[in-house]
């Protein structure tokens, strides 16, 4: 039980979400010798990671965009236009940016999310495991969080 009377607010604080990013950040540092030996280094660092697939005319045709960190690729999103799915664009979309993040970036691992109305299948045919499943999320969805190994 609580043995003082705190005050909660609600209200979106940008200088408070940056206090406690702080304040996380240096506890978790002081916990964990792996995030201690991080610090300072180019890998303590997210990177945007972007790969991009252009048709004749320049327009896109299908993308993957994300960040590397501490030997991680984290993509945040695939895509592939309609017109051209089905022809192995995001087969070679998730493989350039495997072989850029594990031989320029130095990356070890991916990792992602997609729902199961998206393409958890296409990620496991590609090598991927499934480590986490979440039903409901959001409601009448479940998501998936696939990793797979680069070395």
């Amino acid at each position: 039980m609580v043995s003082r009377m705190f005050r909660l607010e609600t209200e979106v604080d940008t200088s408070r979400r940056d206090l406690l990013r702080r304040r996380l950040r240096d506890t978790n540092t002081a916990a964990s010798p792996v995030l201690r030996a991080l610090r300072g280094t180019p890998g303590e660092r997210e990177l945007p990671f972007h790969v991009w697939a252009l048709d004749d005319a320049g327009a896109v045709a299908g993308g993957l965009v994300g960040h590397t960190w501490a030997t991680w690729l984290h993509v945040t999103y695939l895509w592939v236009d309609g017109r051209h799915r089905g022809a192995g664009l995001g087969s070679h979309l998730l493989a350039q940016a495997e072989r850029v993040a594990r031989d320029e970036r130095g990356c070890a691992s991916v990792r992602l999310e997609t729902w199961d109305f998206q393409a958890p299948e296409f990620y496991q045919k590609q090598g991927y495991d499934v480590v986490c499943v979440i039903p409901d999320y959001p409601p009448g969805i479940t998501e998936y969080t696939l990793v797979k190994r680069l070395r």
